[in-house]
């Protein structure tokens, strides 16, 4: 299994014979709205643009798989990113709740069953849905939640994707139990003009990694407007913590090889 880092949290998996493009933003730089208007910057997103080989790669995908795309929320699926999968037609691999809106989107929509406790086959394999918690409090009211996958093949790593999450109870008992091979976590610390954190920050990803007993893969950084959490700020603090020998922070573009 190979994860190749895109941009935020937009990402290919290689396994086996499938290329999975997960949440798919794929709009040039500063083609979207900022997603904070008090800060006296008002930058337009994504802050960056795609890598430079990002057409070759998508050119590989076999399968999309979205966590959640509702609600305003572009930084996981964009009008370029519809755009490109209503052209291509690839299967797009979403839960029941988001099937109906990506149909009418003209895409080619497989709903996957929502099973947070035995999970479902996935193409010879199982896939686990796991709960997300995409911020608390009245922010977190109005958020889309989605969901998380965890995917388990064979000959493979067990692969977990939160997919938008803070470190809820539910994440917490889900990875003490299942312990993935492979994780990936959004570690921006994302945060609107009010409110706390709506997906991890360093804090989270930090006791996430203590957790896990597998590699963790950090993403959703240094792209959107709201995620202050930087890079290299993140990997002193792995440092300091004792578990930047399995925390991996790959830049975009960066294939990471389990």
């Amino acid at each position: 299994m190979n994860i190749t880092q895109l941009r935020s949290a937009t990402m290919i998996v290689h396994l086996g014979h499938m290329n999975i493009l997960v949440d798919p933003m794929l709009a040039p730089k500063g083609a979207l709205p900022p997603l904070k208007l008090l800060d006296g910057k008002r930058l337009r997103n994504p802050l960056v643009d795609l890598p430079s080989d990002a057409e070759a790669l998508l050119s590989q995908v076999t399968h999309c798989l979205i966590t959640h795309c509702q609600k305003g929320h572009f930084d996981h699926l964009d009008r370029a990113g519809k755009q490109w999968l209503r052209k291509t037609q690839i299967p797009v691999l979403c839960t029941p709740h988001d099937a109906e809106y990506l149909k009418q989107r003209g895409l080619n929509v497989q709903p996957l069953a929502v099973d947070h406790a035995n999970g479902i086959d996935f193409f010879g394999g199982r896939l686990q849905t796991v709960q997300c918690t995409h911020g608390y409090g009245i922010v977190g009211k109005f958020m889309e939640h989605g969901v998380g996958y965890f995917i388990c093949m064979p000959h493979q790593p067990s692969l977990y994707i939160a997919g938008d999450t803070v470190l809820s109870d539910s994440v917490r008992d889900f990875v003490s139990k299942k312990q993935p091979d492979v994780s990936v976590v959004p570690a921006g610390g994302a945060q609107f003009d009010v409110g706390g954190e709506v997906i991890m920050g360093l804090s989270d990803v930090l006791a996430f990694t203590q957790l896990a007993k597998g590699t963790v893969v950090a993403n959703h950084l240094e792209a959107i407007s709201h995620c202050p959490v930087q890079r290299t700020q993140l990997a002193t603090a792995a440092h300091k913590a004792g578990v930047h020998k399995r925390l991996r922070i790959p830049v975009d573009g960066e294939t990471l090889v389990f």
